[in-house]
């Protein structure tokens, strides 16, 4: 089996302080390719180049590029045109990770909003896909959305963790959704159980969101308590029991979905 991680925080201290011995674990668990996440502009411009520096072959890293809505308050009048140039780069993928994040509110709503147009109107203009974060906000973002989504080539919903109404009301909008070991949390990730079963093959996604959300499910637990990429094969393993598919089944159509919303067969040199 072959399996995408669409979502690993590369960057974060943790990994990054071991890196390649992180890579060659996820290589050999079947993880052959991985999407970094960008959660601000430097950090971008980090996964972009570990891309580079990491992935000789250029065909098994690649990254997002934005700015979290955690950090909405620290865009400034500059930040569009360096995000732009970011997006020029033929390592990045899609846009973001960018959204609406009302359960912790570290920035303004307000300038959450604002900054979240400002990353859909670049996606729109630039055609590629969106890396969306959402918590707690899925009206409010469905409303967003909606402005943008004819323009958009697709996004999707990473680290879904929501109810039915805000499933239903991505699916009829055809975003992607993104699931990780939430899944694998008795505590609060029962819910979606159910829930994993109806999203269409062709629009469900794998990742880790490493190195948060170890999953729970995990035996024996790494001794350093982070999630890491070689991992997914669990988030795998539970998605598959509660949608009814074997693993070989789930991978198998995960995988092409992510590699056709990344666009991963090539990248562009020069």
């Amino acid at each position: 089996m072959q399996l995408v991680d669409i979502g690993v925080n590369l960057t974060h201290p943790s990994l990054l302080k071991n890196a390649v011995a992180v890579l060659e674990r996820a290589y050999a668990a079947g993880v052959g390719q991985m999407i970094l996440t960008g959660t601000s502009l430097e950090e971008s411009e980090t996964a972009r180049r570990l891309c580079q520096e990491l992935d000789e072959s250029r065909q098994r890293l690649f990254c997002t590029a934005g700015v979290h809505p955690h950090d909405a308050s620290q865009w400034t009048a500059e930040s569009g045109a360096e995000l732009n140039g970011l997006l020029k780069e033929p390592e990045v993928r899609a846009v973001g990770e960018c959204g609406l994040d009302f359960n912790r509110d570290f920035s303004p709503r307000s300038q959450q909003e604002r900054v979240l147009e400002e990353h859909l109107q670049l996606a729109a203009e630039t055609g590629l896909p969106v890396f969306l974060h959402e918590r707690d906000a899925d009206q409010r973002m469905i409303e967003l959305l909606r402005h943008f989504r004819d323009r958009l080539s697709a996004a999707v919903i990473h680290c879904f963790t929501g109810e039915k109404r805000a499933l239903y009301g991505y699916l009829d909008m055809d975003l992607h959704i993104g699931i990780t070991g939430w899944i694998c949390d008795e505590r609060r990730g029962t819910h979606l159980h159910p829930l994993v079963r109806d999203i269409p093959a062709g629009r469900l996604m794998l990742e880790t969101d490493a190195p948060y959300l170890l999953p729970r499910t995990l035996r024996p637990k790494p001794k350093s308590g982070h999630n890491e990429p070689a991992f997914l094969t669990e988030v795998l393993r539970e998605v598959a029991r509660h949608r009814g598919e074997t693993e070989v089944e789930l991978a198998r159509h995960t995988t092409a979905t992510a590699r056709r919303f990344f666009r991963l067969d090539t990248i562009e040199t020069g």
